[in-house]
């Protein structure tokens, strides 16, 4: 089956490509969550006028490494209510990276976010942003009482 992805689906494919998957797939996962639509006969030219040729790879990873310079460069101070001896009510989440980091101009998934080990008190913590198998920068999270 034949799919136009609205959404860059990790694994699958980029936004604006037309891909092949298994039927299951499409109904299951991609059309039910907005990722893509099936493409038919009746839509098959728009959508062809709509595809994005993917990306040279060389350009594609110097883009990447770009951005993981980038948000390498990054140090976060993160106010959290916290008990007497410096321990956190709630554990910090991936979301609540993500969502520090598109503050700053920076669009990832928590899927992205990848905790060394949890933060659960005062201090500072390296978190790593997975850009890709090989990009993987770290940044820089002091947490401190509010």
């Amino acid at each position: 089956m034949e799919v136009f992805l609205k959404k860059d689906v990790a694994g699958v494919g980029m936004a604006g490509q037309i891909i092949r998957v298994q039927q299951g797939f499409a109904n299951n996962y991609l059309i039910p969550r907005n990722l893509g639509i099936i493409v038919t006969a009746a839509n098959r030219a728009s959508l062809a006028k709509q595809e994005r040729k993917p990306k040279d790879p060389e350009v594609a990873h110097s883009e990447t490494s770009m951005l993981a310079e980038k948000i390498g460069a990054i140090k976060v101070v993160l106010k959290r209510k916290m008990h007497d001896d410096g321990k956190l009510y709630a554990a910090v989440r991936e979301a609540e990276i993500v969502e520090l980091l598109a503050q700053k101009g920076f669009k990832i998934n928590k899927n992205q976010v990848i905790f060394e080990r949890p933060i659960r008190e005062k201090g500072s913590y390296k978190v790593i942003i997975k850009l890709s198998t090989k990009l993987q920068p770290q940044i820089h999270v002091n947490v401190v009482a509010e």
